[in-house]
């Protein structure tokens, strides 16, 4: 050790600390990192979660009562269960703002008709009305390149998941997605347990360039 006075063995000190300090840094640095390489695709969603979940809390942004929520619920969307339409993506939707149904093609289908009148049931039991009793849009989301059409050579399978007999699928219009949409709406439109004074539309996302096509313009559900 050089031959130094009490000021030069202090600084000396501070720099075996700080000598330390960086070694043990540069190992949890190593650390995270090897972690980080070793996670899985689960482990990046569980880490992306606890962000945002550090966000929303600080933010108070998190919905923990849903009575609470109900109210200020903007709108139903259908849409497809495809990885490239998410409408929180496409539409800006916010935490809170829609109940999303997602099923393959976005479809119309007696399965999706019975997740209506679940929620339409769930609204009753919290008693509180979607959207409060103001505008409120029941919106049929499909979308260009949508898988389903690549079904239209398998029409058991299809007339299985509409249960319709397979003479009567050409009205569903598979294959097309502006036909498709305003199919639906039109089947919407002959449910009664559906509000008449909810607004109707039917969209079509094109997967090539992003955008939103609005093929039935939003109108309430019946003529009052």
């Amino acid at each position: 050790m050089p031959n130094v006075g009490p000021g030069g063995l202090a600084e000396h000190a501070r720099h075996i600390e700080r000598h330390h300090e960086q070694k043990k840094n540069t190992r949890l640095v190593t650390l995270e990192t090897a972690w980080r390489f070793n996670m899985n695709n689960l482990d990046r969603m569980l880490e992306r979660n606890r962000n945002f979940a550090a966000q929303q809390s600080a933010a108070g942004g998190l919905l923990p009562s849903l009575p609470r929520t109900l109210p200020n619920v903007k709108a139903i969307i259908i849409g497809c269960a495809d990885m490239r339409v998410d409408p929180e993506e496409i539409l800006g939707i916010k935490l809170g703002d829609a109940v999303v149904l997602r099923n393959i093609g976005g479809r119309v289908t007696p399965g999706l008709l019975e997740q209506l009148g679940l929620l339409g049931r769930v609204g009753q039991v919290a008693r509180e009305v979607p959207g409060g009793g103001g505008e409120f849009h029941l919106i049929v989301l499909h979308h260009t390149d949508c898988g389903i059409t690549r079904l239209a050579g398998d029409p058991a399978l299809l007339a299985h998941y509409f249960q319709l007999k397979e003479s009567e699928l050409k009205a569903r219009a598979v294959s097309d997605p502006h036909a498709a949409v305003a199919v639906d709406v039109a089947l919407l439109r002959t449910i009664p347990a559906l509000p008449s004074h909810w607004l109707i539309s039917g969209l079509v996302y094109d997967v090539a360039t992003g955008l939103v096509e609005v093929v039935v313009p939003p109108t309430p559900i019946r003529a009052a």
